[in-house]
């Protein structure tokens, strides 16, 4: 499954943290909870959300450590560390303190890439005292195993059976089970045949601590991860309603509940969860003067998604003019920061068009890039962020590549080459996430030809579509916004209905829908579809469903006027 996320920078950023401690664990606790042992009790961290992990950590360290515990399982990993680094200022001794520190660099399900010679570093601190418990020696081992020999994907495997072994051996444990059910999720990659049946197994210890401990930061966030598909969203969706609740000062709380809602095509409370997301992480840059690049730019970019499948073309409009405003103001001296930005203003301005269909747009909204603004200066050594430039220029050559088709223009071919060159160049590329989107250019230069050839070949155009629906359905569902910009199989039905086929295209804009629920452009086209075989019943339905979810909608969309116009049509209602 394709990361929701495309760096630890552009798209987590922090919001405002400010976290009461309640009710602190008593120093020196001692974590093998036996018969008659004193379970330890609970810290309520407040808007952090409420976690249990005994250390033998000094009663003045014990409640940093906590923080950092909760901001770790909220993924908030800048507070995760400076609550960590907190806790081993006030008790060097505080061993665990070191183990948090060091996971605090290592992002799983994210896909970005391990800070691993930081952890490294980290880790280097720690030592077996006789004071470590053998449950905070086991935790100790497993971080190195993280960071160990061999390459990061043997790595989170060997992780993963660590924390197995964690797990079974402290079946009470709720942080052992959260941990490792992350890791399970976190060791999946693209490819692996039975990536969907250690997800669901993840999201059932999740699950099963979520009963127990209803305000756990974890527990909930981890749910969401597992059941972040149409299929198994149900299963989430009680969690996504409580994640912002438990832990409202972490941004990526704020934000976690949209994937689950836009599963379901929750279209008002997914745009309302990053609204909260983005509002957060601008008011914490503003009070911490930290750059404007670290704002939670992956919130506004599903915000303005959202904007567009509810017809609220102005306000996407806005949100997207805020982002490219944003990115002229980014540090220059931070490379991965710039083009995590460059990436994700692409991104948006190429799904504005896109959806939209403002296709003379494109050449205003993404301007070619010049050399010297997407080169990255390496010194003379290799730097990894040189791939990520490639990846950053794809939304807009296929953003370009569509528009020139869809208005019969030659340049279409010169994008569709493009595309081909960026991935006969980052083939093979080990970050999975860069992997992937390099993969879906395949399914958008077939998607250009197809827009190409239906200007005056429709079989052929049809043709070349199935053939990039076929590509699209060997993948996953997506987790949020589709990032391939534009479905395939919507793609196959408004071509379908171009031809004159309205039967046929009832069937593409089903599976459309079936992957991105309440989608607006495949709800239209199945509208359509509907209405132009003569099944008035279910066009009247699909046209209802669109004009509810476009009550916000700007006034004078001709897709709204359409819903209205086929209201008032004799037998519609």
């Amino acid at each position: 499954m394709l990361s929701t996320r495309f760096s630890s920078r552009a798209f987590f950023l922090p919001a405002v943290f400010t976290v009461t401690l309640l009710v602190a664990c008593a120093a020196k606790q001692r974590p093998e909870l036996t018969e008659s042992a004193e379970p330890a009790k609970p810290a309520q961290l407040g808007t952090l959300g409420t976690v249990e992990f005994p250390t033998t950590c000094s009663a003045e360290a014990q409640p940093r450590f906590l923080r950092g515990v909760a901001a770790l399982h909220s993924f908030w990993y800048p507070v995760a560390l400076d609550e960590f680094r907190a806790a081993t200022r006030i008790d060097p001794n505080c061993i665990m303190g070191y183990w948090g520190e060091a996971m605090a660099h290592n992002h799983p399900i994210w896909g970005d890439p391990q800070e691993t010679e930081a952890a490294r570093k980290v880790i280097e601190k720690t030592s077996f005292t006789p004071e470590l418990t053998a449950r905070e020696r086991a935790w100790l081992n497993a971080v190195k195993v993280l960071y160990g020999e061999g390459d990061k994907a043997a790595r989170d495997k060997a992780y993963a059976a660590a924390m197995e072994k964690i797990y079974r051996d402290y079946p009470d444990d709720a942080e052992a089970a959260l941990f490792y059910a992350l890791a399970l999720m976190g060791a999946v990659r693209p490819e692996d045949p039975s990536g969907v049946q250690t997800r669901l197994r993840a999201g059932e210890i999740a699950s099963a601590v979520y009963q127990k401990k209803p305000n756990h930061p974890g527990a909930a966030h981890y749910v969401i991860h597992a059941y972040d598909d149409p299929e198994h969203a149900r299963l989430a969706l009680d969690a996504a309603r409580r994640y912002a609740e438990i832990a409202p000062a972490a941004p990526h709380a704020l934000h976690m509940p949209s994937h689950i809602f836009l599963q379901f095509g929750m279209w008002p409370e997914a745009a309302a969860s990053n609204e909260a997301s983005w509002a957060a992480s601008d008011e914490w840059v503003k009070q911490k003067n930290l750059p404007i690049s670290e704002r939670d730019y992956h919130s506004l970019h599903w915000l303005m998604y959202i904007y567009l499948q509810q017809g609220r073309y102005d306000k996407a409009k806005e949100v997207l003019a805020l982002m490219r405003e944003s990115l002229t103001q980014f540090p220059k001296d931070n490379p991965r920061d710039l083009l995590f930005g460059t990436f994700t203003h692409a991104a948006m301005a190429a799904t504005f068009v896109v959806e939209t269909e403002r296709w003379d747009a494109a050449d205003q909204l993404l301007p070619p890039a010049k050399a010297s603004e997407t080169k990255v200066q390496t010194g003379g050594t290799a730097n990894p962020m040189q791939a990520y430039v490639v990846v950053a220029q794809i939304p807009a050559i296929f953003a370009h590549g569509l528009a020139a088709a869809a208005k019969g223009s030659p340049t279409a071919q010169k994008s569709m080459t493009e595309l081909q060159a960026i991935r006969e160049k980052a083939s093979g590329a080990k970050e999975p996430f860069i992997a992937e989107l390099v993969r879906m250019t395949g399914i958008q230069e077939l998607e250009i030809e197809a827009m190409a050839a239906a200007k005056d070949n429709f079989d052929e155009a049809i043709r070349i579509v199935r053939k990039a629906t076929a590509l699209e359905e060997a993948m996953p569902p997506p987790p949020g916004p589709p990032p391939v910009i534009k479905p395939s199989h919507e793609l196959s039905g408004e071509i379908l209905l171009r031809a004159g086929r309205p039967k046929e295209a009832v069937e593409p804009f089903a599976i459309s829908l079936r992957r991105h629920p309440n989608r607006a452009r495949s709800l239209l086209g199945a509208a359509r579809a509907a209405a132009w075989s003569g099944d008035t019943k279910r066009a009247a339905s699909f046209y209802a469903q669109f004009a509810r979810q476009w009550q916000q909608a700007d006034a004078q969309l001709p897709e709204f006027r359409e819903t209205q116009d086929y209201s008032k049509q004799p037998g519609a209602r």
